[in-house]
């Protein structure tokens, strides 16, 4: 099975995943590319939505947001996200005042209720990991937010680091040790030419794949360990879309490799 996407970008929405895809369960995921000027509308849905700015600018109109501007972002290596968070049965009109990529992220949902926009100055920032394997983490929806399943930060990894390492999995709901919940990563590079290595593999190696990883390359998580790693001379950027019941930043170190960080 291939949990592997490749996004090349063009105008309009492309859906890169749905449930049922390489085992997801409850994602929905997909790219919002606009021009200045062009405007995309989300219907009404029975879906939680979370919008995230990765360039430009727009208005959003919908859930009780009239025109709210949102952005801009020129870069995400340096600057924190905008995120709009849209509860079930809103519809929202989606316009751009400059060129912009948006995420859209999707999963089920019985809670409806206003728009809630996380700006960057209230976005959660934690330094994860030690030499070799560190990366700064962006929390964007969190327990904070009042979502049924989605949970949703982004991650700036050094040039020859690991990221998700040691590796760690969140495939069973077991508080206050580990959460149930599937991933989708989203990848960016500093130079266009930038590459990286992820792995999945779950313990009984049901699943065990390992992919070269490039600028625009999705890769779906539905269980299991995985861990990342970009090339030397590159930065890497990618955002990081879970979900599940329990919207918690809980997981289980594989524990053939728990000693780098226990001792």
């Amino acid at each position: 099975m291939n949990y592997r996407i490749v996004w090349k970008p063009r105008p309009g929405f492309t859906a890169l995943s749905k449930p049922g895809d390489a085992g997801m369960k409850h994602l929905s995921y997909g790219m919002l590319k606009l021009a200045a000027g062009q405007s995309y509308r989300l219907e009404a849905c029975d879906q939680e939505t979370a919008l995230v700015l990765l360039s430009g600018s727009v208005t959003v109109s919908g859930g009780g947001l009239e025109r709210q501007a949102i952005g801009p972002r020129s870069d995400f290596f340096r600057e924190n996200p905008w995120t709009v968070f849209l509860p079930a049965r809103n519809a929202c009109d989606v316009a751009a005042t400059a060129d912009c990529e948006l995420a859209v992220c999707q999963a089920p949902s019985t809670k409806s209720g206003p728009a809630l926009v996380i700006p960057p100055d209230k976005v959660k920032e934690v330094s994860l990991g030690k030499p070799g394997f560190q990366r700064r983490a962006l929390m964007m929806i969190t327990e904070d937010v009042p979502a049924d399943y989605l949970f949703i930060g982004e991650a700036i990894v050094p040039p020859a680091n690991w990221a998700s390492y040691p590796p760690h999995r969140h495939d069973f709901d077991d508080l206050p040790y580990e959460v149930e919940m599937e991933e989708i990563y989203y990848f960016r590079f500093d130079r266009p030419q930038g590459f990286g290595i992820q792995k999945i593999y779950t313990d009984n190696r049901s699943i065990d794949e390992t992919y070269t990883i490039q600028d625009h390359h999705t890769v779906l998580i539905p269980e299991g360990y995985h861990p990342v790693a970009t090339a030397p001379g590159y930065s890497m950027y990618y955002l990081w879309v879970m979900a599940g019941r329990n919207r918690r930043f809980l997981s289980r170190l594989d524990p053939d490799h728990s000693w780098v960080v226990q001792g």
